[in-house]
């Protein structure tokens, strides 16, 4: 569809919203970012998927790449509170392929600098990542961290720094401590964070859609009388 028409169409579904709801989407807008993105690898435990997922909302990450490895990633709604219905989640669970290979080496294509949050071996500590690029951040699962392949291949080796006797904080903890950090960094060194007009437009559809019952039905009404005009 041309981006006019889903201008438009935005414009049209939007009456059929309340306007704290439409107000509120814009809101949510303008805090979202794709100059950071999370990649989940091998997180199986419901509980801790739902509540990375819901973090991810919350600090205004729009994009989440989950790569499956022995387990289907199946987060809990109620952990959520409904965070993946507003997120942009990629799916990488092709059984017959390094789903892991994948996800980074399509990132890597679009130009994201891939950082492995590990405790062992790193280069440095999360807050002192950079954010002027774009940036993947990997989580791994929750007993084996990330693969091998994952941290061979990631740009940056980083850590949460801890003064206790564990290691590593758990993964959705882990996950909530480095977006914070990130996340605060990013909107207050770079300017180019924010989503651009046709990115806005496909969300505000999309958000639209799955906000209004009938959504296909007035759709295809819109879309038949813009035809017939």
């Amino acid at each position: 569809m041309e981006f006019f028409i889903k201008k438009d169409l935005v414009s049209y579904l939007s009456q059929f919203v309340t306007d704290a709801r439409w107000q509120k989407m814009q809101e949510v807008l303008n805090q979202r970012t794709r100059r950071l993105t999370v990649v989940l690898e091998g997180i199986h435990k419901p509980h801790n998927a739902s509540a990375v997922l819901r973090s991810c909302d919350g600090f205004g990450i729009q994009d989440v790449h989950i790569v499956e490895r022995d387990t289907e990633f199946d987060p809990n709604r109620q952990v959520s509170m409904g965070a993946d219905r507003w997120l942009t989640l990629h799916r990488y669970d092709d059984v017959r392929t390094n789903n892991t290979a994948a996800c980074l080496d399509r990132l890597k294509d679009n130009g994201y600098t891939l950082v492995a949050t590990t405790p062992h071996d790193p280069d440095t500590t999360i807050d002192r990542v950079p954010v002027t690029e774009k940036t993947a951040i990997l989580f791994g699962s929750e007993l084996r961290g990330l693969s091998d392949y994952a941290c061979r291949h990631a740009d940056i080796r980083a850590k949460i720094p801890m003064y206790g006797f564990s290691e590593s904080f758990n993964i959705s903890v882990s996950a909530a401590l480095s977006l914070y950090e990130l996340t605060k960094r990013l909107r207050g060194e770079t300017d180019n964070w924010q989503l651009g007009d046709r990115e806005r437009v496909d969300l505000q559809l999309a958000w639209l859609r799955q906000s209004i019952r009938a959504s296909s039905q007035l759709e295809e009404e819109f879309l038949t009388a813009r035809a017939n005009c």
